[in-house]
């Protein structure tokens, strides 16, 4: 049997209400912040037509946003654990291959179950449930004129936002609310732990509040599996096929 089979030894402590809350401020409001404050502000530092220099300037500011819940997520596992030894993170963050909860069975076959996820992931968010404003809504600004003149060649804006798919869907987001939230939210929502994860994600999107209709039902195809299946691999790997298909896809205006 491989290393994830065996049983963790990692001692995983209970957060209460008010930690978890924290824990979701100190990931949320910066984003906010980022968003709404430091973007307009900056913007007119950066050259464009059109919204591109906001658009510049969001990508920049939210990167750093991510970024940062990567750094959180270490300092808070780091204070917690007192180590940052891989063995010591894969079980405090559920880095583990998916363990069936009826047979016990630990990956194989089970990651089989990626697949009707990242389907029904894809339907979910493909439902136009609430439209942004076109100057901040990123699938508006890639389908305008101005969106695909600003991309075309341009590698190093490119590479920024390959980082920002990274630390959106693998180091940010989904490890810190799947990785590090979840596991430690049992002891004050129980059962429906997955459930107060997904809502607490889907209002953690005060940097784009009008996703959160469909981020609030991607509970049931992140947090959900995530939980039953104790592996955070799960919900990045559903999340993050979203940003391959959007790197394909922006590839392409690029060349």
């Amino acid at each position: 049997m491989g290393a994830d089979a065996v049983a963790p030894t990692v001692v995983i402590p209970q957060y209460g209400y008010r930690r978890i809350v924290t824990v979701w401020a100190a990931a949320a409001l910066p984003m906010g912040v980022l968003a709404w404050l430091v973007a307009p502000a900056v913007s007119d530092r950066f050259t464009g037509a059109g919204n591109v220099p906001l658009f510049k300037a969001l990508m920049v500011c939210l990167t750093a946003g991510l970024v940062w819940q990567f750094v959180l997520v270490a300092i808070l596992v780091g204070r917690e654990q007192h180590t940052l030894r891989w063995a010591t993170l894969r079980d405090a963050l559920w880095l583990r291959s998916p363990r069936s909860p009826t047979s016990g069975r630990v990956g194989g076959r089970l990651w089989l179950i990626l697949i009707p996820l990242i389907a029904a992931f894809a339907v979910v968010d493909g439902v136009p449930w609430v439209t942004g404003p076109t100057d901040r809504d990123f699938s508006s600004f890639l389908n305008s004129d101005t969106g695909h003149a600003f991309l075309s060649g341009a590698w190093g804006w490119y590479a920024l936002i390959l980082l920002w798919f990274v630390f959106n869907t693998m180091l940010g987001e989904e490890l810190l609310f799947r990785g590090f939230l979840l596991p430690r939210m049992n002891g004050a929502f129980g059962r429906r732990d997955w459930l107060a994860n997904g809502l607490l994600f889907a209002a953690y999107h005060l940097h784009v509040p009008w996703v959160m209709p469909a981020t609030l039902m991607d509970t049931f195809v992140l947090a959900y599996p995530t939980k039953r299946y104790r592996s955070a691999w799960v919900g990045i790997a559903v999340h993050s096929a979203q940003s391959v298909f959007l790197a394909i896809v922006i590839l392409t205006l690029v060349t």
